[in-house]
């Protein structure tokens, strides 16, 4: 079976030019897949197949990539010596990416070794078959050996397995560290290796099923997401979320703005007519992919309108008139917020619409916790999450109202239930350092999308700072060295006018660095900012996503259920969270959600645990029906999900 890395399937245009530059051959398929080879004589090949034509080999070699629209599934390749232009689009991005990264890898790193080539003469000569086998995958040795070729530099396409960003150098010391002894192995590479409940989860996306997929914070639900929509074609892939910042994570809009009927108050027909008058209604029409991430927060009646609104304007009867449907969230975390009827007080989730039972076929939930590492925390936030607490978790979380979390000036960062809240406690913060104020304005695509981006990510437009503020980094600069998304760190000085940020693990000098989001039209609204902002208190509705390394919360003042469970969630440890009076009458679930999710697992368990075997074929004869009504007291007593 092929690597996933050796191949893509895109739409593929080729053309061929004459030596006076005019196009004298043409070959465009929709469906076409691209392998990547090598003949007898160890040369690399890229052949192009498409239906009812023969496949075209083109050797790698005198090319020249143009890459900068990958991330939206095109690219192009220019064969030199053959006057050839390969042009694709419609590509999934992330299989793209990996298809050009592997052909410059096994171009400088994963070629023959020097004096090994075949010399031309015994090529021409030889007696020997054309032959093509498929090239390996790429392993650590070649990364290497391209890194080495490339002088140690690292980009998209050039691939460094040590470096991901260079740093500034803030080091008191002159001299430069010792470079690490790379591992050589030869043994394939994978990158940001799925576990198995997310791969079964990207392999029934790529199969056209509609599902939704769940788990608990910090099970990796965004970063699968991620994976998913970027082994879809781009073209036709639609990427949305229920709020501006989780949109901006997985680089899509809201569904209000894709949706393109405002806030969805007026009858289908009225909102079909609202829909033919813009751009939004060949938008449905092209769209087979919809990824919505944060369904938990849309409310029902969106939902349902939403669903009807797209069969009307796609005019198919089918669910979501056709559409593939990848929804993804936890509905144990904030509810949604009705955009109409406000008045109404009982909350409707989208799970209890028509719309969701004709259109989800399958349901998945994430178990595996990757924010957090110890049990004990993990066990206690399981607890949290369906809103029973026991004695033993409560006294724990009451013990942490004692802990020192402060380290090396970084004070821990506020948690508050209202939005207001915390911006009256950052402003009133700053004003109270002495010193100058340092003020930092974004750079924006253009001025019409400054509003966009204030909604669509969580980059201040403004940003003032002093000596000894309190911030958060916005953006993964170094993973390894702990320079993520969501870290803490306090303002030690203005090096260049820029921020020198002292953080856990070290100094860094904050450079501005670049967002990008997606319009409505298609088109691209760009910030340019230092990636920081103020961080003595922060919102629990805007830490949705983050993972934190030193916070505190009061929960007296929570209002929705799933509230404390998200603040609690943020915190990476027991060890660096502080919760000031905590009491279990804090913490509480919506029954109807814990009865979806004991319906989901008792669904679940009736499709995996059905007995199998020779002294169970009378449990077989009688059918998954009485299967699941033998099994359901069990299973809805299973302490994760079970309520009195």
């Amino acid at each position: 079976m092929a690597s996933d890395d050796l191949t893509l399937t895109c739409c593929v245009k080729m053309e061929w030019m004459n030596t006076q530059g005019m196009i004298n051959r043409q070959l465009q398929s929709k469906n076409t897949t691209l392998r990547l080879i090598r003949n007898e004589f160890r040369d690399i090949f890229l052949e192009v197949s498409a239906d009812k034509v023969a496949p075209v080999r083109l050797q790698l070699k005198g090319i020249s990539v143009h890459k900068n629209f990958m991330k939206e599934g095109k690219a192009t390749i220019k064969f030199q010596d053959v006057r050839c232009t390969v042009f694709l689009t419609n590509a999934p991005p992330l299989q793209l990416v990996t298809f050009l990264r592997t052909i410059f890898v096994k171009m400088t790193g994963g070629a023959v070794e020097k004096g090994k080539n075949t010399p031309l003469r015994t090529q021409l000569l030889s007696s020997k078959p054309r032959k093509f086998d498929e090239i390996s995958p790429i392993t650590e040795s070649d990364l290497y050996r391209a890194q080495r070729a490339n002088g140690g530099k690292s980009t998209a396409m050039r691939p460094s397995p040590t470096c991901k960003r260079k740093l500034s150098d803030v080091s008191s010391s002159s001299k430069a560290p010792a470079a690490k002894k790379l591992y050589t192995s030869s043994s394939p590479i994978q990158n940001d290796p799925l576990d198995l409940e997310q791969k079964e989860v990207l392999q029934a996306c790529l199969s056209g099923q509609n599902i939704f997929f769940t788990g608990s914070a910090g099970t990796g639900k965004s970063f699968l997401l991620r994976k998913i929509i970027g082994a879809l074609p781009a073209d036709v892939t639609v990427a949305t979320a229920s709020t501006g910042v989780a949109a901006c994570h997985i680089g899509g809009i809201t569904l209000h703005q894709f949706a393109g009927i405002g806030i969805g108050s007026g009858s289908v027909d009225r909102c079909v007519d609202m829909l033919s008058k813009g751009i939004a209604a060949s938008l449905w029409r092209k769209c087979k992919h919809l990824v919505i991430d944060e369904v938990s927060m849309i409310d029902a009646d969106f939902f349902q309108k939403v669903e009807e609104v797209a069969r009307k304007i796609r005019k198919s009867d089918k669910p979501f008139g056709g559409i593939q449907l990848i929804l993804c969230g936890d509905f144990f975390q904030l509810p949604p917020v009705g955009k109409f009827e406000s008045s109404k007080k009982e909350i409707n989730f989208c799970f209890q619409t028509e719309a969701w039972k004709n259109c989800v076929q399958r349901t998945f939930e994430l178990t595996k916790v990757h924010r957090q590492e110890e049990q004990e925390f993990i066990d206690i936030l399981n607890e949290v999450r369906i809103g029973k607490v026991t004695a033993k978790s409560e006294k724990i979380l009451t013990e942490t109202a004692r802990q020192k979390i402060e380290q090396d000036g970084i004070l821990a960062t506020r948690l508050c239930s209202h939005t207001q809240d915390a911006n009256i406690i950052n402003e009133s913060k700053l004003k109270e350092l002495p010193g100058e104020m340092k003020v930092f304005d974004a750079q924006d695509s253009s001025p019409s999308a400054s509003v966009t981006l204030d909604n669509l990510t969580t980059v201040p437009r403004k940003l003032e700072l002093k000596v000894g503020a309190q911030v958060m980094l916005l953006k993964n600069i170094n993973v390894s060295k702990g320079l993520v998304n969501g870290a803490r760190g306090v303002v030690k000085e203005f090096k260049d006018d820029l921020p020198l940020v002292k953080f856990r693990n070290q100094l860094y000098l904050a450079l501005p660095e670049r967002w990008a989001v997606k319009t409505t039209s298609g088109g691209i609204a760009a910030r340019r900012q230092v990636p920081l902002r103020l961080a003595w208190a922060f919102s629990i509705h805007k830490s949705q996503g983050l993972t934190l390394d030193c916070v505190e919360m009061s929960l007296g003042r929570v209002f929705e259920a799933g509230q404390a469970y998200v603040a609690l969630s943020r915190a990476q440890s027991l060890k660096m969270l502080r919760v000031l009076d905590f009491k279990a009458s804090q913490v509480w679930a919506n029954p109807n959600v814990v009865d979806f999710y004991n319906k989901l697992r008792l669904e679940k368990d009736a499709f995996t645990l059905i007995p199998l075997g020779s002294k169970n074929k009378s449990n077989l004869k009688s059918g998954p029906k009485n299967s699941l009504k033998g099994m359901s007291k069990a299973l809805l007593n299973k302490p994760l999900m079970n309520i009195s």
